[in-house]
C-alpha cells in the first residue's frame, strides 16, 4: 500500500514528545482501571439485577467478543484516516458504553453497554501507531510505558472498585467512576494528542473485515460457551467449525483483493507471524491462570485440604504487588532489550514465567513462596508485555502499524478465550467431594490446579524456545528514510534503543 505524509513533517522536540507520551500513559492507566473495575463487582451486579453466575459470565464475554469484531476495523481505519481521530472516536464510544452500564435499567442493557466499551481494546494499537510516527527510535521505551500503565491500572482498578464498593455500598455510584473518567478523556485526546502523519491509501476492505470479525466471533464465542453448552453438544462444534471455515475464506479473500484488511503474505514473510504466535501463548498463560491461582489462594486448607486461606483484601494486595513487578519490568523492557537483544529478553521473560509457577507446584503450602512466585512471574510477564508489541510495531510498515498492533491484541484476546475454556475443562476433570449426604459439595481437587499450573509453566518454556527462532528482519524502508531524515534534522529527540 502507498504511504502518504504531509510535506515538511519534522520530528517533535523532546519536551513535546514526552508530553504526548504522558497523556497517552494517563489514557492507558484509565484503560487498565476500567478493565479491572468490573470483575470485582460481579457479585454486586448479580444481586442488583437478580442474575446467576452463568449469566454473569456474559459481563466479560460481551466485552471480549465485541473486541474481536471492532478492534481490527478501528485500527485499520486509524491507519487510513488518522490514529488520533479514531482514538478520539473510540474514547467517546467507551465513555458512552460506561454511561450505559451505570444507568442500565436491566441486565440486557448493561451487556449492551459492555459491548459498547469494546473499543477500549483499540486504544493500545492506535497509541502504538502514534508514538512510532512521532519518534520511531524511542518507540520501544514509549510502548513499555504504555503497557506498564495498562498493567498497573488493571490492578489499581480491581483494588479500587472493591474498596470503594465496600466503603459506600452503592453499586451505581461505583459504576459512574469509569464513566466520568472516560468522558474527561475525550477532550484530552481531542486537544492534547497530536495526529499521526502517515496514511495508508486504497479502499477499505469491508468484506475482509466482516469475514474476520464474524469468523473470530463465532470461533471464540463457541469456545467460550463450550463449558455451558457442553463440549459434546453439536451446537458447540457447529459454531466453532463455522467460525474456522469463515476464517479460511477470509484468508482466501485477503490474498486476492488489491487492498486487503491484513496482508497475510506479510504475516508469513515479514517477521510478524512468529511474534503473534508467541503473543497467543503469552495471553493463554496470562489470562488462563488467573482464576485458578486466585481461587487457590482464597481456598481454606482446613476445609478442602489445600490453599492459603487468604482474605479477598489480602489477595488484592498480593495482586497489586505482582502488578507492580510487571509494571517495573515493562518500563525496563526496552532498556533490557538494548543490552541483551529483543530475542534474549523474550527468552528471559519466558523462563521467569516458568520459574514463577514452580512455588505453586513445589511449595504450595508456603504463603511466602507463592507470593515470591507471583512477583517473579510478574517480572517475566512485564518483559513479555513490553517487548512483544515493540517487535510487532517496529517490523510493521509505517502505514500498517495500527492493524499489526490490533492483531497482537486480538491474538492475546483469542488466547484468553481459548485458555479459559480449556482450563475450565481441565479443572472439571479433577474433582473431589467434601462432606457427606446433603452437605456434600463437589469441587476441583488440588490435582486440577497442578494441571493448570503445569501447562502454564510449559507455556513459559515454549515461549523461551520459540523466541530463539526469531529472525532478524530488515527495517521497513519507511523507517530507514525516517532515520535518515532525523540524522539531517538537528531537532533533539528522546534517546532510544540501539539500532
Amino acid at each position: 500500500m502507498a504511504v502518504t505524509a504531509p510535506p515538511g513533517t519534522t520530528t517533535p522536540s523532546r519536551t513535546a514528545f514526552r508530553g504526548v507520551v504522558g497523556f497517552l500513559v494517563v489514557m492507558e492507566l484509565g484503560s487498565g482501571m476500567l478493565q479491572g473495575w468490573y470483575p470485582v463487582l460481579l457479585a454486586a451486579i448479580g444481586s442488583e439485577f437478580d442474575v446467576g453466575a452463568a449469566q454473569l459470565n456474559w459481563v466479560s464475554a460481551a466485552y471480549m467478543l465485541a473486541t474481536v469484531v471492532c478492534v481490527p476495523i478501528l485500527a485499520k481505519l486509524g491507519d487510513r484516516y488518522g490514529h488520533k481521530r479514531l482514538l478520539m472516536i473510540s474514547t467517546a464510544l467507551v465513555a458512552l458504553g460506561s454511561i450505559v452500564v451505570a444507568l442500565a435499567p436491566n441486565f440486557g442493557v448493561l451487556l449492551i453497554g459492555r459491548a459498547l466499551q469494546a473499543p477500549l481494546a483499540a486504544f493500545l494499537p492506535l497509541e502504538f501507531a502514534i508514538v512510532r510516527n512521532r519518534d520511531e527510535k524511542s518507540a520501544g521505551r514509549s510502548i513499555g510505558k504504555l503497557v506498564g500503565a495498562l498493567t498497573f491500572g488493571a490492578a489499581i482498578g480491581a483494588l479500587g472498585s472493591g474498596l470503594l464498593y465496600g466503603a459506600i455500598g452503592d453499586l451505581r455510584a461505583v459504576l459512574w467512576v469509569p464513566a466520568i473518567f472516560l468522558a474527561l478523556c475525550v477532550p484530552v485526546v481531542a486537544f492534547l494528542v497530536p495526529e499521526s502523519t502517515v496514511r495508508a491509501t486504497g479502499r477499505t476492505d469491508w468484506l475482509g473485515a466482516s469475514l474476520l470479525g464474524i469468523g473470530l466471533l463465532a470461533t471464540l464465542g463457541g469456545i467460550s460457551n463450550a463449558s455451558t453448552w457442553g463440549w459434546t453438544n453439536p451446537m458447540t462444534w457447529l459454531v466453532i467449525l463455522g467460525g474456522i471455515a469463515l476464517l479460511a475464506v477470509w484468508i482466501f479473500v485477503e490474498k486476492r483483493v488489491a487492498h486487503p484488511l491484513i496482508d497475510v503474505t506479510f504475516l508469513a514473510k515479514g517477521g510478524i507471524g512468529l511474534p503473534l504466535v508467541i503473543a497467543f501463548l503469552f495471553g493463554a498463560q496470562l489470562f488462563g491462570s488467573q482464576s485458578a491461582s486466585s481461587v487457590f489462594v482464597l481456598s481454606d486448607p482446613d476445609a478442602v485440604g489445600f490453599g492459603l486461606g487468604l482474605t479477598a483484601a489480602s489477595v488484592g494486595l498480593i495482586s497489586l504487588a505482582a502488578a507492580l513487578s510487571a509494571f517495573v519490568a515493562s518500563i525496563l523492557g526496552d532498556r533490557t532489550a538494548g543490552r541483551i537483544g529483543s530475542k534474549g529478553t523474550l527468552v528471559l521473560g519466558g523462563l521467569l514465567v516458568t520459574v514463577g509457577y514452580l512455588p505453586f507446584l513445589l511449595l504450595s503450602s508456603s504463603t511466602t513462596a507463592v507470593i515470591a512466585g507471583m512477583i517473579i512471574g510478574g517480572l517475566g510477564n512485564g518483559l513479555l508485555i513490553s517487548v512483544l508489541p515493540t517487535i510487532v510495531v517496529k517490523r510493521a510498515p509505517a502505514d500498517s502499524v495500527g492493524i499489526a498492533s490490533a492483531l497482537y491484541n486480538t491474538s492475546r484476546t483469542a488466547a484468553g478465550a481459548v485458555a479459559g475454556a480449556v482450563f475450565a475443562l481441565i479443572m472439571a476433570s479433577f474433582v473431589l467431594t467434601i462432606g457427606t449426604g446433603d452437605a456434600a459439595v463437589v469441587t476441583t481437587s488440588f490435582a486440577g490446579y497442578v494441571a493448570v499450573w503445569s501447562v502454564c509453566a510449559a507455556i513459559g518454556v515454549a515461549i523461551a524456545a520459540l523466541s530463539l527462532f526469531l529472525r532478524t528482519v530488515p527495517e521497513p524502508a519507511d523507517v530507514r528514510t525516517a532515520d535518515a531524515a532525523r540524522a539531517a534534522d538537528p531537532t533533539p529527540t528522546l534517546e532510544g534503543e540501539p539500532a
